[in-house]
């Protein structure tokens, strides 16, 4: 039972927002009494913490099995934002912005993970790149990776990119070919057009 509250809380707080959904609203979706979910979440915010940790998890499990392929750096890149933007396709709510404003001490927490992983996956990234040629070899991989963690992390900064007029998905395009265009060395600007213009097809 836990795990099918946390599973249907995701749901709701990707679509509706950490803020606006109640634990009636959870109960009520899944036809049980709130008191089933007290007997497994000491209190809301306990929830919010199981379900964000929960959907990271699953994210970097996901992230985990396609760098295991070992493909080229360059579509290993664009796989991950595939799978990123399929997982949090009900994302509706701004859940980032709701959880740094209303738990903060989550939101923390949260993003010192996501910056753990990230870091990892893309410095193992950049210095496989480096090493076919695809990369040039005078980035600074360390300096590349933590910047690429911090644009990522503005993309869904609704001050600066308002919704109403930057979808997340052409953000994460835009973010991506900047991204690669600032690395890439000219084998690696071959392969990258050849991807974009598999993908216009």
């Amino acid at each position: 039972m836990k795990e099918k509250i946390i599973l249907k809380s995701s749901h709701l707080f990707l679509n509706l927002g950490f803020k606006s959904v109640t634990m009636d609203d959870i109960a009520n979706e899944m036809g049980i009494s709130k008191k089933t979910i007290y007997q497994h979440f000491k209190n809301k915010t306990k929830l919010v913490e199981a379900t964000a940790m929960s959907v990271f998890e699953q994210i970097s499990c996901g992230i985990d099995s396609i760098c295991e392929l070992n493909k080229n750096p360059i579509e290993e890149v664009y796989e991950i934002k595939q799978f990123i933007m399929h997982h949090l396709k009900d994302e509706k709510s701004s859940p980032q912005f709701q959880l740094q404003k209303y738990y903060p001490k989550i939101y923390a927490n949260l993003k010192n993970k996501q910056f753990e992983k990230m870091l990892s996956c893309v410095t193992q990234n950049l210095e496989r790149g480096v090493a076919q040629g695809i990369y040039r070899d005078t980035i600074n991989t360390d300096f590349v990776a933590r910047l690429y963690f911090n644009n990522m992390i503005s993309l869904k900064d609704q001050t600066l990119f308002p919704a109403e007029k930057f979808s997340i998905s052409m953000l994460m395009d835009n973010y991506l070919e900047y991204h690669l265009g600032g690395i890439c060395s000219i084998k690696g600007l071959e392969k990258l057009n050849q991807i974009k213009i598999n993908q216009n097809k």
